[in-house]
């Protein structure tokens, strides 16, 4: 994490007004949040519309801050301690992360897309940590305000940093292009994520292709050449980084040969190598593009197949991605629970019709939020989609999920599709139909927290 003189932080966060006799004090890290303040830390207290962090400036200093910034506008800065001016917190936090990156020779590597934007992370950590001292984005910190932390969360002898990059509007995906300044940049896929926001799935695409204002320009562009809408823009931008596709299509730079679905992965081969077996200790298709993604920038970073295979088997993924748990009585159960939107549950779907010996295959499904004026129609083409010669149970949760319970009965019997708008009744109730010698896919928006029916059920 960042270590410097006050005077150092002064300069690079663009601030003004500290007392000239504080200068060679230190800190060590940085942030937001008294409730998880360090001892040495610099404190940023941030406005919003409901809360200012100037009025816990108290309690920071109380659990160890060394130092705060202070926007100037805001009265009263505490005594006792040192204080560096800026004219406005958000900004100086910025400022101070971008000044630091750029004082690091580390390599920066950004990853967006509508979907599988953490999976990529973690397989990208996990097949360059064969060769690099790496850190990546924890958790869900890649905005304006969790991509500045994570920067400034770098080691000094950290090699490369992998950078989760979200938005939910134009030039999001911009401003943190610019402040991380990859030197790789990855966009997984584009789906329908956000659709009230940025209007169609064009305008998805154009707020993702964001991510390469900053790309340096001797870096590498991975993006999915299956997706039409990326290749048509691509082609109008002349990118003097190198271009690299991914995805099912032969016509992609790198493309699987052949895929195995077992029971706790998925085993594959790759077109650039095809005497290389992968095995990825996940299941789904779609991770298998998302490995190609990785394969392709650890490839440029000089990372050999044989180290990404050693990688890819050493995985460790963010929990609730294509995540299996076997329950106390054998049921298998796959929990797809962190997020949902049309394109990863097709994928989803896709998954749980491949697989192969289980007596029953049940899915349960529930609400995909953010798809605008469409949402209605999105979920009652994924119950269309469902197909009872390959799932016997549809069980749906929530106000939405019902659209997709319509959609299901136009193909199941009424008694094999299900809609609950209470989780527990709902568990209640999966309970007795399913035995240790089944599956059962767990699938919903983040805010539907449907994972809590898997711990009812286990």
């Amino acid at each position: 994490m960042i270590q410097r003189t006050l005077r150092e932080i002064e300069k690079m966060a663009g601030g003004s007004g500290m007392q000239p006799d504080v200068g060679a004090i230190g800190i060590k890290g940085v942030s937001i949040d008294t409730r998880t303040i360090q001892k040495g830390n610099l404190y940023v207290p941030l406005k919003g519309e409901r809360f200012d962090g100037h009025d816990y400036a108290h309690k920071a200093i109380e659990n160890g801050a060394s130092a705060l910034l202070w926007q100037k506008d805001v009265p009263n800065p505490p005594a006792g301690i040192p204080v560096i001016f800026v004219e406005d917190t958000y900004h100086g936090l910025q400022q101070l992360a971008k000044s630091y990156r750029d004082s690091l020779s580390v390599k920066v590597i950004g990853v967006t897309g509508s979907n599988g934007k953490t999976s990529t992370k973690d397989i990208l950590t996990s097949l360059l940590s064969m060769r690099y001292k790496v850190q990546k984005t924890e958790g869900n910190y890649n905005n304006h305000i969790g991509l500045p932390l994570t920067l400034l969360r770098l080691e000094e002898d950290t090699e490369i940093a992998v950078l989760e990059m979200g938005m939910s509007n134009f030039g999001e995906i911009e401003f943190l292009s610019r402040l991380a300044t990859p030197d790789a940049a990855i966009i997984t896929n584009i789906g329908e994520s956000h659709m009230m926001e940025l209007g169609s799935r064009a305008g998805i695409a154009q707020a993702k292709l964001e991510i390469i204002t900053g790309l340096r320009e001797e870096g590498i562009f991975a993006y999915n050449g299956d997706e039409p809408l990326l290749r048509e823009r691509v082609r109008e931008i002349r990118l003097p980084a190198k271009v690299v596709t991914f995805g099912q299509d032969s016509t992609n730079d790198l493309y699987p040969l052949s895929v195995q679905l077992g029971e706790n992965g998925t085993v594959f081969t790759v077109n650039a190598d095809p005497s290389v077996e992968f095995f990825l200790p996940v299941l789904g298709k779609h991770n298998v593009y998302n490995s190609l993604a990785c394969m392709a920038v650890a490839h440029f970073f000089n990372v050999t197949w044989e180290e990404m295979k050693d990688g890819l088997r050493q995985l460790k993924m963010t929990g609730m991605r294509m995540e299996v748990v076997k329950s106390s009585s054998g049921l298998t159960v796959i929990n797809d629970a962190y997020n949902a939107s049309p394109t990863s549950m097709k994928a989803a779907i896709a998954l749980i019709n491949e697989l192969r010996g289980y007596e029953k295959k049940i899915v349960v499904l529930g609400d995909m939020l953010e798809l605008g004026g469409e949402e209605e129609a999105f979920h009652y083409e994924i119950g269309e989609m469902l197909d009872p010669a390959h799932i016997d149970y549809v069980f749906t949760y929530g106000n939405l999920g019902t659209h997709i319970a319509r959609g299901a009965r136009t193909s199941f019997a009424p008694d094999k599709v299900k809609m609950y708008l209470d989780k527990e009744e709902l568990a209640k109730d999966l309970k007795c139909v399913v035995t240790e010698h089944d599956v059962v896919l767990v699938k919903a928006s983040r805010g539907m927290k449907l994972e809590e029916v898997i711990d009812w059920i286990k």
